[in-house]
């Protein structure tokens, strides 16, 4: 397509946009539920057959965030967790909200184990037994709801019904959305082979708007965006996550406005401590399975960033939090038993200030054992290009 926010996925990205639609992902039941083995390509399709034969208008289906990243630079490192699926549809009232509620569980109910006697299961069983978290949001920008299905692995399925959303991004790096219709098109027809010769054209669009300056971006793990100001609280996080994954600020001389922004909305979408914790250690569950090692250098990340560009908060209230991270990764590292033993600690008396000494004495020292652990740690862990790259 000539349009520059699209182009069209290879044929080595079709490959592996197959790939991920045929992986089977476990859906985990709460209690003596069984686990529910579904594959994206199937689940996909049934949702969206069953939405338009409720009368659910279906514009179309999208593979969206790192699952879509992914297949366009898998071969550059480039990761993938939860299972981003977005339906375009039109909900005008309520009653479209909950039709899509019954029908996405009402689906559930099909892959459950032969054997299983669904009858007196009801949709609020379904509901308690394998949904995650459920959110609605109506407003004058955003009209959209999410299903997530549970997965003990970190490897959600995110079911997304959108009839309007202002912002569908945070980076250019996570701003692809692939086009999944001509895929479940392909697969409805059982005498269809995928070859080279012989596949679908996938689109891929590029929410950030230029297809080509985000796929740079994403190459060579670069970090941009446009209308900071837009992107909510949860920004800060994801910020942080790709400065501990390596990638860079595209621009060096709009950093700093950059973080201002993203530090300004986090304290406003999460004014008090309590609230900030809450947010960073449901962070740390979605997007750290099975990375418990990354959790101290992720939260050292995310306080230098807080330290370096907070501007919107008295002194007392920038330090509570940065408290707050503080103790969170000195408990990482405890859970990781990588604090000291008693044995390799040296805890020096220190004397009151009318006492006076020659030499000042540490209150908390550690003589041997790696790594050295100080309970006011200064590790700025994010780094900037010296130049810009773009």
């Amino acid at each position: 397509m000539s349009e520059i926010g699209f182009s069209n996925l290879t044929w080595d990205q079709v490959i592996t946009l197959d790939q991920v639609l045929d992986e089977i992902i476990p859906i985990h039941g709460r209690g003596n539920f069984p686990t529910l083995e579904v594959k994206p390509k199937y689940i996909i399709h049934v949702v969206k057959d069953q939405l338009i034969e409720q009368g659910i208008i279906v514009k179309d289906t999208r593979l969206n965030g790192s699952t879509a990243s992914y297949i366009l630079a898998s071969h550059n490192g480039i990761t993938y967790k939860d299972l981003d699926v977005i339906f375009g549809v039109e909900l005008p009232s309520d009653q479209e909200f909950q039709v899509v509620k019954d029908a996405v569980l009402g689906c559930l109910l099909d892959f459950l184990p032969k054997g299983v006697k669904k009858e007196k299961i009801t949709l609020k069983t379904m509901k308690d037994a394998y949904v995650q978290k459920m959110v609605k949001i109506c407003n004058k920008h955003d009209r959209w709801s999410l299903i997530s299905l549970s997965n003990n692995t970190g490897k959600n399925v995110e079911l997304k019904f959108v009839n309007s959303l202002r912002r569908q991004f945070e980076f250019s790096v996570d701003s692809f959305q692939i086009l999944l219709d001509p895929m479940l098109d392909f697969y409805s027809d059982k005498n269809a082979k995928l070859t080279q010769e012989s596949y679908p054209v996938v689109v891929v669009e590029s929410m950030y708007g230029d297809f080509k300056e985000a796929m740079t971006h994403l190459q060579y793990k670069l970090i941009a965006t446009r209308k900071p100001e837009e992107i909510r609280g949860g920004g800060l996080l994801k910020y942080s996550n790709l400065l501990v994954r390596d990638f860079k600020p595209a621009r060096v001389a709009e950093l700093k406005i950059l973080e201002r922004y993203m530090c300004s909305r986090f304290f406003i979408d999460f004014p008090n401590v309590a609230e900030q914790k809450k947010k960073i250690e449901s962070y740390l569950r979605n997007h750290f399975i099975g990375e418990e090692k990354s959790k101290y250098e992720y939260l050292m990340t995310l306080r230098g960033v807080v330290n370096e560009s907070t501007v919107c908060l008295m002194y007392h209230e920038r330090r509570q939090t940065l408290n707050m991270i503080t103790f969170m990764a000195l408990k990482v590292l405890g859970e990781q038993n990588i604090l000291p033993t008693t044995d390799k600690v040296t805890c020096f008396y220190q004397p009151a200030p009318y006492f006076a000494f020659e030499r000042g004495y540490p209150s908390y020292y550690v003589t041997s054992g790696p790594p050295p652990i100080f309970f006011q740690p200064c590790h700025p862990l994010h780094y900037y290009t010296p130049n810009d790259m773009i």
